[in-house]
């Protein structure tokens, strides 16, 4: 079940609950006040992966490396690129993330997530979630490619060409969770860690308050 509800301080906050084999539907329903929900089956994945496309107004479409990401606490975690899958899984990814952008007409970045299931002997994919917009799972593009979603974006809005998305090596992206910054000086002092701050100044718990990148030679 998912919904959003109000916090202590009435700032809209999102719950998420399982309904596990046993549980009580009725009682979850009430424990969460009873209110409109959303539904959803399980989906027994084996990974996240999400695909970072831009779309000009032209209609050129220039798609980054496919992105394996992983949480902690339903709070995205770590990005990988390129992602464990294989290369007909990638194509299909990049494949369909295109169609999105192409179908919505869309101009500028956008993110589309998707788990990577099993079919038969081999896999497919399921679109879980469309970002319409530079998507946290992108933010290794800013160290580890040849242009950035953020400038992809400007381009693609503006009206210039896209830049071709070249990966500078196998790159790993960590978010930085609440208290997580507070291992700032550990990331400062590793060879060739990319620190990115975002200037937040309440720390929270599971609240992204910056990120870290690594590029590893392949």
């Amino acid at each position: 079940m998912d919904r959003s509800v109000r916090d202590v301080t009435g700032a809209f906050m999102k719950v998420q609950v399982m309904i596990r084999d046993g549980g009580d539907p009725a009682t979850l329903f009430n424990d969460l006040g009873g209110q409109a929900q959303i539904l959803e089956a399980f989906v027994p994945f084996e990974r996240e992966i999400s695909v970072v496309a831009a779309r000009s107004g032209s209609g050129q479409i220039e798609s980054f490396d496919v992105i394996e990401n992983e949480h902690s606490d339903h709070i995205l975690k770590t990005s990988r690129v390129p992602a464990a899958v294989t290369p007909s899984v990638a194509t299909e990814a990049r494949r369909i993330a295109e169609k999105i952008a192409g179908a919505f007409d869309y101009v500028g970045v956008l993110a589309v997530e998707m788990f990577v299931v099993k079919d038969g002997t081999g896999h497919a994919v399921l679109v879980n979630e469309i970002a319409p917009r530079v998507h946290n799972s992108g933010h290794w593009t800013i160290d580890g490619a040849s242009v950035s979603q953020f400038e992809q974006h400007i381009r693609a809005v503006a009206g210039l060409p896209l830049g071709k998305p070249i990966r500078r090596g196998r790159v790993e992206m960590t978010n930085l969770l609440g208290d997580d910054v507070k291992e700032l000086g550990r990331w400062l002092a590793t060879p060739g860690a990319a620190v990115h701050l975002y200037g937040k100044t309440a720390v929270r718990a599971g609240r992204k308050m910056g990120h870290v990148t690594q590029v590893f030679p392949e």
